[in-house]
C-alpha cells in the first residue's frame, strides 16, 4: 500500500485567528481583507511581522520583517497584537476536529500538521474527495481557511501545501515531482537554508531540479557529510515516519533569545531555566516522562530538533536538564540561534524503573528532595522564587 501523506496548514494563521475573535466581539471589520498584520512587541526582539493579510502582500510586506519596515511599505497598515493563549485554543480545535478521522497525527506547529490518511484510506474512500471536503469543513465548522498538500511522504505533502494559496489542495506524488516541484527555485526547497541557497546558486545550482540532478561532489563543500541527504530530498525522498506527538501528553516551554547566540554556556543556561519550568509543570501534574526534545530556531527562521528516550522515566530538574545539554551537544552546530525550547513527551502518571548498577541512586533521591522543597516555597509564596538557575547565576 502506497503512504498518502496529508499536510495540512492554516492560511495566515495568527491572522485569521485574530479576525475571528475580533469579529465575535463585534468589530466591524474582517482584518483579513485589509493590509493588517499581527505584530510582536516593538519594544523587543519580537517587534517583527508575525502574520500577514492578503492585501499586506501585494505591497511586499513579508513575515519576520520589523514593523518599522512593513509601515514604511504602507503607511495605513493596521498592526493587531498577538493573543497566543486565544490561538492555542484555535489550534486545539482544528487538530481535536482532524483527530476524528484519524489518531495519526503529526503535530508540526500550532498551525500545521501531518495525518496519515493511507491508514484510513479504506474508511473515507479518495484522498482528494476528503481533502476537499475537509478543507470545506474546516472552513465552515471553524469559520478559517487551509492548504492541503497531498503526497506519498511528508516532505512532498509539505512541499505542495506551500504551492498556490489560500484555500486550496495541490497534489505533489512521486510521478509528479520533475513537473510539479524540479522548475521551483533552490530557495522554496523545504530543508534547505537560505545561507546553503545562495551557496548553491554561486554554483550555478538554481532550482531544485538543478540538484536533484547534481554531482555530489559538487556541493559537498557546502553540505559536507548531508550532500547525499540534500540531493535526496531535492528528488522529493523521505522516509520519516510521522512523529504522533498529538494529544496534551506533551510539556514544552520555548525561549525567544535577547540576541541570535552561538555560546553553548549561554545555551545551556536557558536550557536549565527551561528544563525547571517542564519539570516544574510535570510535577504539579503527578507525571513523569521518559522523552525529552530540545528544539532549537536559527537566525534564518528554521526550526529543527533532536530527543532522546530515556531509561528511567523522571521528573527530577537535574535529570532533565543533564539530558537536554547532552542532546544540545550532540545536534548543535554553532550556527546563530534565535530561540530555544524544551518539550517532554510520552507522559505517564506513573515512574518506570529499571537498575542501573552505575547510577547514584542516593544523589537521585536528593535531587527528588530538593525539587519537592523548591516547589512547595514557590507554591506558598506564588511565584518562582527560588530556582535553581537563580542559585547558580547568584554564585558566580
Amino acid at each position: 500500500m502506497d503512504r498518502i501523506i496529508f499536510h495540512i496548514d492554516v492560511n495566515n494563521a495568527f491572522l485569521s485567528w485574530t479576525a475571528i475573535d475580533l469579529l465575535n466581539k463585534g468589530y466591524k471589520e474582517d482584518i483579513r481583507n485589509i493590509v493588517s498584520v499581527i505584530g510582536g512587541d516593538e519594544k523587543t526582539r519580537n517587534g517583527i511581522v508575525l502574520s500577514k493579510s492578503t492585501p499586506a502582500k501585494k505591497y511586499g510586506i513579508k513575515t519576520a520583517e520589523t514593523l518599522y519596515s512593513a509601515r514604511k511599505k504602507y503607511n495605513k497598515l493596521k498592526v493587531f497584537p498577538a493573543d497566543h493563549k486565544y490561538y492555542s485554543m484555535m489550534s486545539k480545535k482544528l487538530f481535536n476536529l482532524l483527530s476524528t478521522y484519524s489518531p495519526d497525527i503529526e503535530v508540526a506547529s500550532v498551525d500545521e500538521c501531518y495525518l496519515d490518511y493511507g491508514k484510513v484510506k479504506n474508511l473515507y474512500g479518495d484522498e482528494l474527495k476528503f481533502a476537499y471536503m475537509l478543507k470545506d469543513k474546516i472552513k465552515n465548522e471553524l469559520g478559517f481557511t487551509v492548504n492541503i498538500g497531498i503526497a506519498n511522504n511528508k516532505l512532498c505533502a509539505k512541499m505542495a501545501s506551500d504551492f498556490e494559496k489560500p484555500d486550496k489542495v495541490h497534489t505533489l506524488y512521486q510521478n509528479e515531482i520533475k513537473d510539479k516541484m524540479w522548475s521551483l527555485p533552490i530557495d522554496d526547497l523545504f530543508g534547505i537554508g537560505r545561507s546553503s541557497a545562495e551557496k548553491l546558486k554561486e554554483k550555478g545550482i538554481k532550482t531544485i531540479g538543478d540538484l536533484a540532478n547534481a554531482d555530489i561532489h559538487k556541493i559537498e563543500k557546502i553540505f559536507k557529510n548531508q550532500s547525499k541527504y540534500a540531493i535526496e530530498i531535492a528528488n522529493g525522498i523521505d522516509n520519516s515516519e510521522l512523529e504522533l506527538y498529538w494529544e496534551p501528553k506533551g510539556i514544552s516551554n520555548e525561549f525567544t533569545l535577547p540576541k541570535d547566540e552561538r555560546n553553548i554556556e549561554v545555551l545551556n543556561e536557558k536550557l536549565l531555566m527551561l528544563s525547571e519550568m517542564v519539570s516544574r509543570r510535570l510535577r504539579k501534574d503527578g507525571k513523569y516522562t521518559d522523552t525529552i526534545c530540545v528544539i532549537l530556531k536559527d537566525n534564518n527562521f528554521i526550526r529543527k530538533s533532536h530527543q532522546r528516550k530515556l531509561k528511567n522515566s523522571t521528573n527530577v530538574t537535574n535529570e532533565i536538564y543533564n539530558t537536554s545539554k547532552e542532546i544540545l551537544k550532540e545536534f548543535y552546530k554553532g550556527e546563530p540561534i534565535r530561540l530555544i525550547g524544551i518539550r517532554l513527551d510520552n507522559l505517564t502518571l506513573k515512574e518506570t524503573y529499571q537498575i542501573n548498577l552505575f547510577e547514584n541512586v542516593e544523589e537521585k533521591n536528593k535531587d527528588e528532595k530538593v525539587d519537592k522543597v523548591m516547589d512547595e516555597i514557590n507554591s506558598k509564596l506564588g511565584s518562582n522564587i527560588i530556582t535553581k538557575a537563580s542559585l547558580k547565576n547568584s554564585n558566580k
